[in-house]
């Protein structure tokens, strides 16, 4: 009985959740004497919170997709999310925390730790499985078929090492219990599908109906995704390319400064036309996709300025499709329930700012789907609003998205024109 997750009980009924959540729990329980200390457990998960949210501003900072001013807001006023966090102590709060560490680990290209943490994550809770259509394209166009099969294998070994005690001795009560994709949730804590009676709520044609709209979504989006990807990655070797020699002339600049000679090292080049053009452009083009003014250009001074470009907001390119994916789940999840409000709310901003709303319309829409998910019980009116809310958000990245898509194929005949 020791390790039969279905016979493990609590207020609410069997165990439903993977190993790691046993772990972290059974910990939390041992560290807050049994859990008779609430303050400590709420003083941990408010720890988790800021380390949570230190992981998704590096993230936005980098891609400088977001105003600043947007991430005050909503790290400040969300009543929602702060109780899920201090006051009801869930386990999506922990998983949520794992997936971001492991996003900050993929785009530093530390591929087999972040593999590693996403696959905890995933152990906690099997929502993060959301984010595992767009993380296996990532993994394709960043490291190729062989290396994509290793980071699988580090996924899937983690999950068995976590799972060992119970796949030893109760595996099938363990796989049912923790892995159960056709479990049906209770009408009464819906918060999307209020309008619903009881009995379509929980019929197998009606979840089948979403399981099939929720593939046919992530098809429409496979091919801007794998755009995106591969763009993505593109950038990075740039940025491998030309890190070296912009390294080289800030320090020639420094040397200069200084009134010293320079010295040119022989294996170092100097920028070609080429490379100075596709800088500026490289530029001009993040700055209009983040919607900021281009920077003017400085008059000529006497003293030599530094060089530099940033790189870090091609972070855009891999971002988009990993919350998309993500938004694509909960849109077309069978029921979502209050605490499932932490799997997206971090990334509902960068998605608002990927459309082209304007500032009123992405506004509006953040703050509906706040509204929504703040009316407790949930009513007609704000099941159907979120509904309504996703509709907007979904389908105004999907423009954005294509409209990119479109813009990128015109300048790939415009170039095959000028090189015949």
């Amino acid at each position: 009985m020791l390790f039969n997750s279905v016979g493990k009980q609590s207020d609410t009924g069997p165990l439903v959740y993977p190993a790691a959540f046993v772990y972290i729990y059974s910990a939390l329980y041992f560290v807050t004497s049994q859990g008779a200390n609430v303050r400590l457990a709420q003083y941990i998960f408010a720890g988790i919170y800021l380390l949570q949210l230190a992981l998704v501003l590096r993230l936005y900072a980098k891609s400088r997709k977001v105003p600043p001013y947007v991430l005050v807001l909503s790290a400040f006023t969300s009543y929602r999310i702060h109780s899920i966090y201090v006051l009801r102590l869930f386990n999506d709060p922990v998983a949520v925390l794992l997936l971001y560490a492991s996003l900050n680990l993929f785009l530093d290209r530390r591929w087999s730790l972040g593999s590693a943490f996403f696959s905890l994550a995933v152990g906690v809770k099997m929502n993060i499985l959301l984010y595992a259509p767009a993380l296996f394209l990532f993994y394709l166009a960043n490291l190729g078929v062989v290396k994509t099969f290793v980071q699988l294998l580090i996924c899937g070994v983690i999950q068995v090492l976590l799972g060992a005690p119970f796949l030893l001795t109760h595996p099938v009560e363990y796989l049912r219990g923790s892995f159960d994709l056709g479990r049906i949730f209770e009408h009464k804590w819906t918060v999307n599908y209020r309008f619903l009676t009881r009995e379509f709520f929980e019929n197998r044609s009606f979840h089948l109906s979403l399981l099939g709209l929720h593939l046919l979504l992530l098809l429409v989006f496979a091919k801007p995704t794998w755009t995106f990807f591969q763009s993505y990655v593109r950038l990075r070797r740039v940025e491998d390319q030309l890190q070296p020699q912009i390294a080289q002339k800030n320090r020639e600049v420094k040397t200069q400064k200084k009134g010293k000679k320079v010295e040119k090292e022989p294996e170092q080049e100097k920028f070609s036309n080429e490379q100075k053009s596709f800088l500026k452009a490289f530029e001009k083009s993040l700055q209009k996709a983040a919607g900021s003014k281009a920077t003017p250009t400085p008059p000529n001074r006497s003293e030599p300025e530094r060089y530099g470009i940033h790189f870090d907001r091609c972070t855009q390119l891999a971002l988009l499709p990993f919350f998309l994916s993500n938004l694509v789940g909960v849109a077309c999840a069978r029921s979502l329930h209050y605490q499932f409000y932490v799997w997206y709310f971090h990334s509902l901003p960068y998605l608002a700012w990927s459309t082209p709303y304007s500032l009123g319309v992405k506004c509006l829409i953040l703050g509906l789907i706040e509204y929504c998910w703040n009316t407790y019980p949930s009513t007609y009116f704000s099941s159907g609003a979120l509904h309504f809310s996703h509709l907007l958000l979904l389908g105004g990245v999907a423009k954005q998205l294509f409209q990119t898509m479109r813009l990128n194929n015109a300048v790939k005949k415009e170039q095959q024109k000028k090189v015949q």
